[in-house]
């Protein structure tokens, strides 16, 4: 740093304080780049129309909400809709609307009261809460393997415009209507049971089971993110009844407007150790418009949104786990795969592994990873002494199993920026536990909430800690940073809301009276938490009644 520079930083410092102080540093600015995103979308301006708000999938905005409200006395909540008795959907907005996944425990219409199992996708006004229209699914006959009873819909939505884009629980990517039968016309498909008011219109439907043989493993989740016309998917594509893996995609590509396959991988399919349940992230990065997925094999890739006649075309893949660590069903080994969503911060993929949250915490990793290298960028690459020149084939239970030969050297191509395991292992509330929840980065500072209920704030360049805060519950979804706050909820219902800063400032523990396995959302001034059965908006002045 130049003496001419040095005054200028120092001063911007003084003036805006340490977050200006980071983005000055950097010159990036999430904020903007989340709304440039959005901006792309026929939404407005301050709406957030798919999970983490766009493809970039950073849950970042400038807008402060409130950091105290109280779900008995209504203080600050302006409405309270009523959910179904399981919800993990992120709540997004968009013109008008919000729209939620759940399941049927609600019984929101007559035709199909609360003790028949469903799917359910709930379009409510923004405004009020009142309930406009549902997308309903019936469960699988196949039974919980691939459709786990109450589940309902995990998918986060896409909205842009007057069309919205989700994957159903019976393994179907569909697109809606926004509007609903409100409009009087009957969009694409016109084999909806009915045209009633408060139910859903639907424009094309792609099912993953049928036309390319996936079997999802307990559920499908994906909240699927586009680029123009292309729209991305994880087709939750696991091992079958009997353990079993195979060859049908993990990943696709749909043409938006028709539901038309434009292409499809199975890189990941053959290597899946138990299910595939991430979300795709896509940016322009290293001279190419990337999507990016986490494979249930615990490898993450990196394809062009594009494809190539018609095929997929890898640009890079990276293996999360070291080649040693060993898969044990159940939770007990020390390989791991990918349930969290990437995030995109400027120029740089984050991914931290996971598992199955049935199987609860053990020790993660979080990665920092340059998307411009091609190839296998792994941190190393495996040989075996029969012939040490020749890299081998990836094997799915242990990459490197040393009675058989092999070994394993540095990669001179990998595109490990920093890897995180926490600041001292030997203590829990400073190790980096299995996550399923994505990072959040603003100004360089990173915040990731981990299965284990630990909280880490980190450089997002350097991967050093700044500190680290225990929830004493597990972290399902991604923080929110909103304005100068951060906001992590978790399982036992809490929302921790702490300063936006390099030191750990708790401000407020609250409780939403039900488990909060969401991500808050923030859209048009206003603060939205999905629990178990409930969906709250928040905002400052408020006043309602619990429902």
């Amino acid at each position: 740093m130049t003496r001419n520079i040095r005054p200028f930083l120092i001063a911007n410092f003084l003036l805006a304080g340490l977050a200006s102080y980071a983005a000055a540093q950097s010159g990036y600015d999430s904020v903007a780049e989340t709304r440039k995103m959005i901006g792309k979308l026929q939404v407005g301006k301050a709406d957030w129309p798919q999970a983490g708000g766009s493809s970039l999938r950073n849950s970042v905005t400038d807008t402060e909400v409130p950091t105290s409200w109280d779900v008995g006395s209504g203080e600050n909540i302006r409405w309270v809709a009523p959910l179904g008795s399981t919800t993990y959907g992120n709540p997004v907005v968009a013109n008008g609307q919000v729209f939620v996944g759940t399941n049927n425990g609600g019984g929101f219409i007559k035709r199909l009261p609360k003790d028949v199992d469903l799917g359910v996708l709930l379009c409510v006004d923004e405004k009020t809460g009142k309930l406009l229209w549902q997308h309903s699914s019936p469960k699988l006959a196949a039974g919980s393997h691939v459709d786990w009873p109450d589940q309902g819909i995990c998918s986060t939505p896409l909205v842009d415009g007057n069309r919205l884009y989700y994957v159903t629980n019976r393994g179907e990517v569909v697109c809606l209507d926004t509007a609903g039968f409100a409009d009087d016309k009957n969009d694409g498909v016109t084999t909806e049971p009915n045209q009633n008011k408060d139910e859903a219109d639907v424009v094309w439907a792609y099912d993953m089971m049928k036309e390319l043989k996936v079997h999802q493993h307990y559920n499908s989740n994906c909240s699927v993110t586009s680029a123009g016309n292309l729209l991305f998917i994880c087709t939750s594509q696991g091992i079958d009844e009997n353990g079993d893996n195979s060859e049908a995609p993990s990943f696709i590509c749909l043409n938006r407007e028709t539901g038309q396959l434009v292409w499809s991988d199975s890189s990941s399919s053959m290597g899946v150790l138990h299910g595939q349940w991430s979300s795709p992230a896509y940016a322009e990065m290293g001279r190419a418009g990337q999507v990016v997925f986490g494979g249930g094999d615990g490898w993450i890739y990196s394809f062009d949104a594009e494809g190539e006649n018609g095929k997929s075309k890898l640009l890079w893949k990276f293996d999360c786990n070291p080649k040693k660590s060993k898969f044990v069903a159940g939770g007990a080994g020390d390989r791991n795969y990918l349930v969290a969503t990437p995030t995109i911060y400027n120029g740089k993929v984050y991914i931290a592994v996971g598992d199955d949250p049935e199987y609860g915490s053990a020790n993660g990793v979080l990665w920092c990873i340059d998307p411009t290298k091609r190839g296998d960028v792994s941190p190393t690459i495996v040989y075996n002494k029969k012939d040490p020149t020749k890299p081998i084939a990836h094997k799915r239970i242990q990459a490197l199993v040393e009675t058989d030969g092999d070994f394993e050297k540095e990669n001179s191509n990998s595109a490990v920026v920093w890897k995180y395991v926490g600041a001292d292992t030997k203590k829990f509330e400073q190790t980096m536990h299995r996550g399923i929840g994505g990072a959040t980065i603003k100004d360089d500072i990173l915040v990731i909430a981990d299965f284990g209920g630990i909280v880490h704030c980190i450089d997002a360049v350097s991967g050093k800690a700044y500190w680290t805060h225990d929830l004493f519950a597990a972290a399902w979804g991604a923080p929110l940073i909103a304005g100068q706050h951060i906001y992590v909820s978790d399982e036992d219902g809490d929302i921790a809301i702490f300063k936006f800063d390099k030191k750990m400032t708790l401000v407020e523990e609250l409780n939403m009276d039900g488990s909060v396995l969401t991500t808050p959302t923030v859209a048009n001034g206003t603060l939205y938490i999905s629990t178990r059965n409930q969906l709250f908006a928040i905002e400052e002045g408020a006043k309602a009644s619990k429902k």
